[in-house]
């Protein structure tokens, strides 16, 4: 059973800062519809994040980059309506914010007002700065993302652990100082060396999300359909999967199947 503390009623950006002043551990997970989202929520983790990752698990696409903000604002309502404690953040999707920061403000906003959502988060560096400098002065949270960064796959050409060398660590390092000065409520983390997120993680007053990025993050976040085996295509060495509800579900189905065919469902107990 989750051991979250049960007078923390609804967790916002101020919540989670506390935590990491605490040294207390961040839970973290995807989620991109109702069902799923009552479940998270109810289990006790802190931040759901509705994740561009859902143009994956749930639309089937290759890369993130097809999913767009309107199909954004659509996953984010659904799990806002499920959700009564957690903080709830929503990736702005490719092209929403990367080229203008008016159309990153305008891509926040919307994100806010239609989804009811909490905070945004943004992945880049300095290379972004003056969108999230942007949506950060109408007062919407945002939340960073550096290391390996999705939408940029097709830049790097690689879902290869990132900011191994040197001169790549020290952009990021630079890049998290610069998040955290602009205003930033905190940080993910992803796929890169253990030992580069502990030393970011403890520079840094805000906090750090970490996925495939080592034990000495802030907090973890992973994709919820990864963690209960819904999928099963994906298996990094990151990934704890803990349940595999992919087979659970595969032999329930065939079962029904099975009593369908036999004209063993709906028996007379399941008939009017």
């Amino acid at each position: 059973m989750s051991v979250h503390n049960p007078d923390i009623k609804r967790v916002t950006t101020h919540t989670i800062q506390e935590l990491k002043n605490k040294g207390e551990k961040i839970s973290a997970l995807t989620a991109y519809d109702y069902s799923i989202a009552r479940a998270v929520d109810t289990a006790g983790v802190e931040l759901i994040l509705v994740g561009d990752s859902a143009s994956n698990v749930m639309a089937g696409h290759e890369t993130t980059l097809p999913i767009t903000l309107d199909q954004m604002i659509y996953h984010a309502s659904s799990v806002v309506r499920a959700v009564k404690r957690a903080l709830v953040v929503v990736d702005l999707p490719f092209g929403s914010y990367q080229g203008n920061s008016s159309e990153a403000l305008r891509s926040a906003i919307r994100i806010m007002k239609e989804s009811g959502a909490h905070a945004v988060k943004m992945e880049g560096g300095l290379e972004i700065k003056e969108s999230i400098v942007r949506v950060l002065s109408a007062g919407v949270p945002v939340m960073g993302h550096l290391g390996l960064t999705p939408q940029s796959i097709y830049k790097f050409g690689t879902y290869a652990v990132r900011a191994k060398e040197e001169a790549e660590a020290q952009k990021l390092i630079d890049d998290a100082h610069m998040l955290q000065d602009v205003g930033c409520f905190g940080l993910v983390l992803e796929k890169i060396p253990a030992a580069l997120t502990k030393k970011v993680s403890q520079s840094l007053a805000i906090p750090t999300i970490g996925i495939g990025a080592g034990p000495d993050a802030d907090g973890q976040i992973l994709v919820v359909h990864d963690l209960l085996g819904i999928t099963n295509e994906f298996k990094p060495r990151f990934l704890r999967r803990y349940a595999d509800l992919h087979t659970i579900m595969t032999e329930a189905i065939a079962h029904y199947v099975d009593d369908v065919k036999a004209s063993d469902f709906p028996n007379e107990k399941e008939a009017y």
